[in-house]
């Protein structure tokens, strides 16, 4: 794959985008980028339209290596990729479309099959890179504004990778299941990496199924595996067969362990559950020690060896007393083991980190015992299915329809602990008429799909500080009609077929 990429244009230092789903294609494109000295940037497979952009054009590849089914969403934007010229493209088996046989305008479109790969010498590869040089970016959204994109350099990724050998005590003999996208840190370097320094198997699914959950653990003989929250609440809610406890499984990996279910979960598929609390920008500092029964409601306890984590005051960035909630900060103890800064955005980067502490934008407490609990995230959080939403990129889209004056997006519970789902609040221009089906098909052919909201809610305005903000806290009080697309019956898949048939705009011109 290094030489292949190499006979692509891609050099030391270059950054090599990926949209692929879980494969080993796109495994080896990491480890054959990194190889070359590149940085690989895998992007989300649900992008499209101004998230694709946004993350092509701030990360300036010039080179992407894509499975086919997506490149229909590149076409959708190719006038506003900027930088783009080279996209290499290759097939799964299970990829049931036809090829699509329409040219790129002017991005140069090349197989993977038809690349002759590069004798690599020397020169071609980096042997043995500095810890402190750029591996990966990662990107993650935040709460209102475009995602971005976390550099990490290869002394946090191996880091990360040992923390969860660590935790779990993975070895030779365990088998690790993983479905989480290679796009996300728990794909990558939770599951593939670790399993490459501790010698493990690893089990990579296409996605997560709740239904098919155990039996697929019990297929490949599983003995640890991780998730997130909402998706073990999910497996929990599959009716209960009398031999869920007849299988392999001995350690769970949890972010959280919904403490509604947490000591059940255990019993019922005779797992240990292990809680642990981290983001991308700094790995995860804090683990349930693997010997200590379950405690519900805490995420762990700080290991040292890798880093200080303080609770302070979010507006004076004092330290809180034990139990006072406040802002989980963050630093390192050892060098290059957490995030360099967010790709192209100084300015963000500057605002997290402040007077020597990275801001996790966390809020819990620790209480007298040296135990971390989690409490929320501050400011207008959502987080839907371990996404996290950006408001922003929502509320772009939501605009772009001619019958909107004004809009917002908020997060409201789901029904599964720490999680939420998505509600937009239009105020109509003058003469519209309201018709919910109508901006659920413009979201769609918009976002990807985990952003498009299933509450929608008309309101005459939006509330307003003196200094123009919304006030989204008041927004959550809104009395008014609500329309729910799941209680509507209407599914996301058939909206986005009948949305296939309307034009996307092409030009930013045009969209505003």
């Amino acid at each position: 794959m290094a030489g292949m990429l190499c006979a692509a244009g891609v050099r030391a230092t270059d950054l090599v985008a990926v949209i692929a789903p879980n494969c080993r294609t796109a495994v080896h494109a990491w480890m054959g980028a990194n190889l070359l000295g590149a940085v690989d940037v895998m992007i989300n497979t649900g992008y499209r339209g101004s998230p694709l952009e946004h993350a092509l054009n701030l990360v300036k590849a010039k080179v992407i290596l894509v499975e086919e089914r997506y490149l229909g969403v590149l076409r959708e934007v190719e006038p506003q990729l900027q930088h783009l010229q080279r996209i290499v493209h290759f097939r799964l088996g299970d990829f049931a479309g036809e090829p699509d046989p329409t040219p790129f305008s002017r991005i140069e479109l090349v197989a993977l099959a038809s690349l002759k790969p590069r004798e690599l010498d020397v020169q071609d590869v980096q042997d043995e890179p500095a810890f402190s040089t750029l591996a990966s970016i990662i990107f993650t959204s935040g709460t209102s504004g475009p995602a971005k994109g976390v550099m990490m350099p290869h002394a946090q990724a191996y880091a990360l990778a040992l923390q969860t050998v660590q935790g779990l005590r993975l070895g030779e003999r365990d088998t690790l299941y993983a479905f989480h996208p290679i796009f996300h840190t728990a794909g990558k370097f939770i599951s593939i990496y670790a399993g490459l320094l501790s010698g493990a198997h690893v089990v990579l699914d296409r996605q997560f199924r709740a239904k098919s959950w155990l039996a697929r653990i019990r297929e490949c003989g599983a003995t640890a595996t991780l998730a997130h929250g909402a998706m073990l609440e999910m497996v929990y809610a599959q009716p209960p067969a009398a031999d869920d406890a007849d299988n392999p499984l001995k350690r769970l990996m949890a972010s959280p362990f919904p403490r509604r279910i947490a000591a059940d979960f255990e019993r019922r598929f005779s797992v240990r559950g292990v809680e642990l609390w981290g983001m991308t920008e700094i790995n995860n500092p804090c683990w349930c020690p693997l010997d200590e029964p379950l405690r519900t409601g805490t995420c762990g306890k700080l290991n040292t060896k890798w880093a200080d984590v303080r609770v302070v005051d979010p507006e004076t960035d004092l330290e809180l007393p034990v139990g006072q909630v406040g802002e989980f900060v963050v630093r390192a103890r050892l060098p290059w083991t957490m995030m360099q800064g967010y790709f192209g955005m100084p300015e963000l980067t500057l605002q997290a980190w402040r007077n020597l502490w990275f801001h996790t934008r966390d809020a819990g407490y620790i209480d007298a015992e040296g135990w971390f609990h989690f409490v929320d995230r501050l400011g207008d959080r959502i987080r839907r299915r371990a996404e996290n939403i950006s408001s922003y990129e929502i509320e772009s889209a939501a605009a772009l329809h001619p019958a909107v004056l004004e809009c917002a997006a908020i997060g409201v519970p789901s029904g599964f602990e720490s999680d939420d789902d998505i509600k937009l609040f239009v105020a109509l221009r003058p003469g519209y008429l309201w018709v919910p089906q109508e901006m659920l098909e413009h979201l769609v052919r918009l976002l990807p799909h985990f952003m498009v909201p299933r509450y929608l809610q008309t309101v005459e305005e939006l509330p307003r500080t003196p200094t123009n903000k919304v006030i989204k806290s008041q927004l959550r009080l809104a009395a008014g009609d609500c329309w729910d697309r799941k209680e509507a019956g209407v599914a996301l898949l058939d909206v986005a077929q009948r949305a296939a048939a309307y034009a996307v705009p092409t030009s930013s011109k045009e969209r505003s």
